[in-house]
C-alpha cells in the first residue's frame, strides 16, 4: 500500500509574517521530506499577512494568491502537489479554508464585512471544506477561546507548534463533536 503524506497548514514568507521561508524553500523542503502534497494555508487579510489593508480588493488577492502560485511552479518541478487555501481569522480564532479557488476569492470581497458566523455558513455554502486551527491555543492577542463546532467541518488535533495538552484538548473536541480530524505543522 502507498503512503501519501500532505502537508495541510502552511505558511510562506511570501505573505504571511510568521513565516521564515519562501514558497520556494517550503516545497524543496516537503519534496526532501517525501511529502506527496502541501496545502498553502497563508494569513488571510484579516489575520498575521504582509498584504497592505489600503490596496485594492484585486491587488490584495493578487499579491495573496502568489505565496501559493510560487509554491505551484516550485511543486510542479518536484512532482509536489499544491494546494490552495487560507487561514481566516476572527480576534485570534483560526480557520483554514480549502477548496476555495483565487477565482472565487476575487468575487467575494464582501466576505471581509461578514461576521465569523456568516463567513463561515457563506464559505462552507460555497463549497469550501473549513477547519478549526488550533482551537485551544492561549496567546497575549487571544481574549477567548471560542469553538464553533456546527460551523466547520473538522479540527486540526495535532498542530506541531502546540504543546501536547492544547492538541489533546482539539482531539477531544473533535471527539465530542464528530468532527474530521487533520493535522499540520504551522510552519
Amino acid at each position: 500500500m502507498k503512503c501519501y503524506k500532505y502537508e495541510m497548514h502552511t505558511h510562506t514568507a511570501d505573505v504571511s509574517r510568521c513565516a521564515t521561508i519562501t514558497a520556494a524553500e517550503l516545497i524543496s523542503h516537503y519534496k526532501r521530506h517525501d511529502y506527496s502534497g502541501v496545502c498553502i494555508t497563508n494569513h488571510f487579510f484579516n489575520g498575521n499577512t504582509t498584504i497592505k489593508a489600503d490596496l485594492s480588493w484585486d491587488d490584495k488577492v493578487s499579491l495573496f494568491a502568489s505565496g501559493y502560485e510560487m509554491a505551484a511552479k516550485e511543486g510542479k518541478k518536484y512532482g509536489i502537489n499544491v494546494f490552495f487555501g487560507w487561514e481566516y481569522s476572527y480576534s485570534g480564532t483560526d480557520f483554514l479554508t480549502y477548496n476555495l479557488s483565487i477565482q472565487w476569492l476575487r468575487k467575494h470581497p464582501e466576505i471581509m464585512d461578514m461576521h465569523v458566523n456568516d463567513y463561515l455558513d457563506f464559505a462552507r455554502s460555497e463549497g469550501g471544506f473549513i477547519v478549526h486551527a488550533h482551537p485551544f491555543r492561549e496567546a497575549n492577542y487571544i481574549p477567548m477561546i471560542r469553538l464553533f463546532p456546527r460551523k466547520v467541518d473538522g479540527v486540526e488535533v495535532n498542530n506541531s507548534s502546540m504543546i501536547d495538552f492544547v492538541n489533546d484538548l482539539a482531539d477531544k473536541y473533535a471527539d465530542n463533536y464528530d468532527l474530521l480530524k487533520s493535522v499540520g505543522s504551522d510552519t
